[in-house]
């Protein structure tokens, strides 16, 4: 499975870009799955619902399936700090590609996603010249970047040509299994 990273600030347009590409990379023909890194106490079940129910009546983890979806809910009794790896290691190996949001710290190899400031605000700083990880950047100003650049400087509002740059380079985002059967993150080149 190939695996690439999205950081950025909030509102840079993280979540439009992943959004775009999931159907550009299915319109190829390829299996995509998702990590978002959520923040504190969210919850995608809902008070009343059999499922909520049986979370609040003390169950560690609830599995719901239908023919079209499953779901997985897991309470942690006490707080957890799970590794982007963890998560990876919770989805079906069938998958082509995972598109990480967030976890702008991890050592995943990662698309940094910047936009020019609004008239009238303050340049958000940028991850890419201290962060080997990063190996573009998505923009929609390449020429506003505060910081001069070798790495590849890609289209923002774009998609297919984003989907076409990870394509060509496919082979760096290998995400491996060691002989222990952990996984193995791609490193910086």
């Amino acid at each position: 499975m190939k695996v690439v990273g999205f950081a950025g600030f909030s509102g840079s347009g993280k979540t439009t870009l992943v959004e775009q590409l999931i159907p550009e990379l299915r319109l190829r023909g390829l299996r995509v799955s998702v990590v978002k890194h959520a923040h504190h106490s969210f919850d995608i079940d809902h008070p009343g619902k059999d499922t909520y129910r049986h979370r609040e009546a003390g169950a560690f983890e609830v599995v719901a399936a239908s023919d079209k979806r499953l779901m997985l809910v897991r309470e942690f009794e006490q707080p957890a700090t799970l590794s982007v790896h963890h998560l990876l290691a919770e989805l079906y190996q069938g998958v082509d590609w995972v598109l990480v949001e967030g976890f702008k710290d991890s050592d995943l190899l990662k698309i940094e996603v910047w936009r020019a400031p609004e008239p009238g605000r303050a340049a958000k700083p940028v991850r890419y010249p201290d962060d080997d990880f990063v190996v573009a950047i998505a923009t929609d100003a390449p020429h506003n970047l505060p910081v001069p650049t070798q790495r590849p400087v890609l289209d923002l509002n774009a998609p297919d040509q984003v989907v076409d740059w990870l394509l060509q380079h496919a082979d760096r985002f290998d995400y491996q299994w060691d002989l222990h059967g952990d996984l193995l993150p791609c490193v910086p080149q």
